[in-house]
């Protein structure tokens, strides 16, 4: 069998924000439908979330003109109360998201490892620009 190493990729961002309302905005469904999108022309019309080791998600992803979909699912790893996501992809990639609490902001520092269909700068783009949504989103909303 053989295997390839894994390429892990970081995005990163600081929100305005204290990181109740951080961690809320990240793991809440209702308010992940909001900002889970790295382009005007997609959204997320669905969210499921069972934030615990062993739970699972969903993010029903679409093109806005319904011309192309997807549901980015996995099982999580590891939880540390507003501190520490950690999941497995239903395609084996492992993710690792750290909230770092610094009184009225909060970075968020996540790493994914890369798949093998699109190139490692559009992976980087596509989720550097969906976590700059989440900052909008929770820098502009109560």
């Amino acid at each position: 069998m053989e295997t390839k190493d894994k390429i892990a990729i970081t995005v990163q961002t600081t929100i305005k924000a204290p990181i109740d309302k951080v961690w809320k905005n990240w793991t809440n469904p209702d308010d992940i439908v909001n900002w889970n999108n790295a382009s005007e022309d997609w959204h997320t019309p669905r969210a499921e979330n069972d934030l615990r080791a062993g739970g699972r998600f969903l993010s029903r992803m679409e093109a806005k003109d319904g011309s192309r979909g997807f549901d980015f699912t996995g099982t999580y790893d590891a939880i540390k109360n507003k501190e520490l996501i950690e999941y497995t992809t239903d395609d084996s990639r492992k993710v690792k998201i750290q909230f770092m609490d610094d009184g009225n902001q909060t970075k968020v520092i996540e790493t994914f490892e890369a798949e093998n269909e699109n190139p490692i700068e559009m992976q980087r783009g596509g989720w550097q620009a969906i976590l700059d949504n989440f900052k909008n989103y929770t820098e502009t909303n109560g």
